[in-house]
């Protein structure tokens, strides 16, 4: 038991294995997301009440295909079994293995029977194997590994209630049984053995022998020891990589006979249902075609379906400023509840919609097998621009967030390839910049139909899609020039079968990834709402007298009506206060952008968080007249230019906005994962220079050509 006296289990399985699903099918909403301690890697666990009323912790570890990791996720699972005083350290393992390509599954198994930890071989993807017809003596896998089998299926919910019968056996055994080793060490796997139990007195032999060939980058393992370890191994003759393949091909050659023993198979062999469809998802020509035309379906609904849930939150928000008007007494307090948080937050969680679609859709994709066929598809591409076939998976991850993004680069072994894609996933468009993009858009295109089926501000949405992603290319080729290395580059990954989408699994993702944004940028947005709207409402007191003594005689002199006289005033008094002062400030800089002051301040509070844009313009424009119940997007298109009688948004401003959008890193977190996963601030920094100068530029040339 832990520490706490909390009884956990791991589930542990390679990628692809279906631990996932198994994860959410026991713990259903009952999971909460967090890092493993010193790394970003998500760490995601889960708890569930047995029959006999014991709670369990269930932590769903990163997948791996074998205790010698490539990867820095796969790493996390070897840090934890070498270390028993480790906080995640289990007390049981469930091991989940696919039952339709067992063999590939099994080295992993074998390989944490020698922990003594004890074990559940579970058996998954029933109902895929069955419409194969094939199915397993599990007799003669229990009598290999000496543990128990168990077949499931999380999709239909078959056997789990029988998993659960085991969870309470482990919870009852003080410890594993005694088992036959499946192999046996070498001399000069022993002497390293014999060398590391000397420091690790809680480990068993293949623990030892794991640290042996790991201890220079395991952190429970002190300098001092890796310095004595790495002399003794070297005296030892030990060759680290020799003996990772004689134990796997050892391996190999012990439970393979066992597995095809226990297969009951179909007579006569066909072509699957999943090598069918792989020929033409794969196709060279094909493939591609049909990833371009589901990229392309993404950006089209994220249009046509968010429109009504969109308006219905819009008006929800006036709603609710109005009515705190109504029942809140006129002061400071009712205008930073009505103008500040809830026009602040309004503005933002009005694209809620938007977001949801965007995940739901790509989460699909991952659930039904199709993204691995993306990575393989893509490789000899990315690697012609200096990244690997995994990066695809970052760069479409980017498209919802660069921070997971950038932690998904732990599967990437190559330095150069994993460091260019840290480096270009920011400048793949994400979530975060939807609500800028659907505001300005609306300014530079039309809603009209295309080819009587498109929606033209739809196309013009994918349109900086593409643009991000090219950008994103072109900036890693040039990186590929800049970086030197003498690694290979190499790929390695299994092409999972073709499945229905578990949507439990689709709704529990998306649901974690909205919750995330809302919380996360709520807490921002909030946060700057509050500060924006002292910013805005108040200001040097002598500026303030002198806005309302200009503002009162221009309205007397012009006859203004009320309404249009408190419109005036509000805009005088938001130029004579604290915003303005900040705005007018930087304003010599973003003048030849075609922004003026408000927008300064936007572009300022924007660099906390991207969608903090839309945020701030609609607490800018929400001071003013409390009758003014117009939507940020109303207000900013009735912004007039002071100087030319035009439309502030005009067509060539709003570009320039959006290009400076596509390209800029205004996000402070991306820069900190970029900081923590390189561990230097020399990258992020880097980083944050070359997409500003990029940003600076091309809104600088979009402005002088078009305005």
């Amino acid at each position: 038991m832990g520490v706490d006296n909390t009884f956990r289990i791991a589930l542990i399985g390679n990628p692809n294995s279906g631990k996932s699903s198994l994860f959410n099918a026991l713990t259903g909403l009952n999971q909460k997301i967090s890092n493993y301690p010193g790394v970003t890697v998500d760490k995601k666990t889960g708890t569930i009440t047995l029959s006999t009323g014991d709670t369990v912790e269930l932590i769903d570890f990163p997948g791996i295909y074998s205790l010698y990791p490539n990867s820095s996720d796969e790493k996390i699972v070897v840090e934890t079994v070498t270390n028993p005083e480790d906080a995640n350290y289990p007390d049981a393992i469930i091991y989940v293995a696919a039952s339709i390509e067992l063999e590939k599954h099994f080295l992993l198994a074998a390989q944490l029977k020698e922990l003594g930890i004890p074990m559940v071989l579970c058996l998954t993807m029933l109902d895929l194997s069955e419409k194969q017809g094939l199915s397993y003596k599990t007799a003669h896998l229990e009598e290999y590994l000496e543990v128990p089998v168990i077949c499931v299926s999380s999709l239909t919910g078959m056997n789990l209630d029988g998993l659960k019968y085991q969870m309470i056996k482990l919870i009852n055994s003080k410890s594993s049984k005694t088992w036959k080793k499946s192999y046996e060490l070498s001399s000069s796997e022993s002497q390293v053995a014999e060398e590391v139990s000397s420091i690790s007195h809680k480990t068993n032999t293949y623990q030892n022998l794991l640290i042996g060939h790991h201890h220079n980058w395991l952190s429970h393992i002190s300098v001092a020891d890796r310095i004595n370890l790495s002399a003794k191994i070297g005296e030892s003759g030990f060759n680290s990589t020799k003996n990772q393949i004689t134990e796997t091909l050892s391996r190999f050659n012990s439970f393979t006979p066992i597995i095809q023993k226990s297969e009951v198979r179909p007579k006569g062999e066909k072509t699957s249902l999943t090598e069918k469809i792989d020929n033409i998802i794969t196709h060279r020509v094909i493939g591609p075609l049909i990833f371009f035309a589901l990229m392309f379906f993404i950006f089209q609904a994220i249009y046509a379906w968010s429109e009504a849930p969109m308006t219905w939150i819009e008006d929800l928000f006036t709603f609710l400023a109005s009515q705190i008007r109504i029942a809140l007494p006129a002061g400071w307090f009712t205008d930073l509840l009505a103008d500040g948080i809830i026009a602040g937050l309004g503005g933002v969680m009005v694209f809620i919609p938007q977001i949801t679609i965007l995940f739901l859709l790509i989460t699909a994709l991952e659930e039904v097998g199709y993204m691995s066929r993306a990575v393989f598809m893509f490789d000899n591409v990315m690697q012609k621009f200096g990244l690997n076939g995994r990066s695809i998976v970052a760069l479409i991850s980017s498209g919802a967030c660069a921070i997971p993004a950038i932690m998904s680069t732990r599967t990437i072994a190559n330095w150069k390839e994993r460091l260019t894609t840290i480096m270009v996933s920011p400048l793949i468009s994400c979530s975060a910049r939807i609500p800028v993009y659907t505001v300005l858009i609306g300014f530079v295109v039309p809603s009209t139909t295309v080819w009587g089926i498109f929606n033209a501000q739809g196309l013009a949405f994918m349109g900086l899609y593409v643009l991000s992603i090219v950008a994103a290319l072109l900036s890693a080729w040039v990186f590929k020039m800049v970086l030197k290395s003498d690694e290979k580059s190499f790929l390695m990954i299994e092409l999972p079968q073709y499945k229905k989408p578990l949507w439990q699994n689709v709704f529990l993702t998306v649901k974690e990834k909205v919750s995330t944004f809302i919380i996360e940028a709520g807490k921002v947005i909030l946060l700057m709402s509050i500060v924006l709207w002292f910013l805005a409402s108040y200001g040097p007191s002598k500026a303030m007298n002198l806005a309302e003594e200009n503002a009162a005689e221009y309205i007397a002199a012009q006859n203004l009506n009320e309404q249009i006289g408190e419109d005036y005033l509000a805009s005088q008094k938001l130029e004579a206060s604290y915003a303005g002062h900040i705005g007018k400030f930087i304003e010599p800089v973003i003048r030849p952008l075609g922004y003026d002051w408000k927008m300064g301040i936007a572009l300022i509070t924007s660099f906390a968080a991207r969608e903090v844009f839309v945020g701030t313009m609609a607490t800018i424009y929400s001071v003013g007249s409390a009758e003014d119940e117009m939507s940020v997007r109303e207000r900013m298109a009735a912004e007039i230019n002071p100087v030319t009688g035009a439309k502030r948004y005009d067509f060539a401003t709003s570009l320039s906005l959006l290009l400076f959008y596509v390209f800029a890193l205004q996000c402070m977190s991306t820069l900190a994962v970029t900081k923590r996963e390189t561990k230097s601030w020399k990258w992020p920094i880097i980083q944050f220079v070359f997409m500003g100068v990029m940003a600076y530029m091309s809104s600088l040339i979009a402005y002088q050509v078009f305005s």
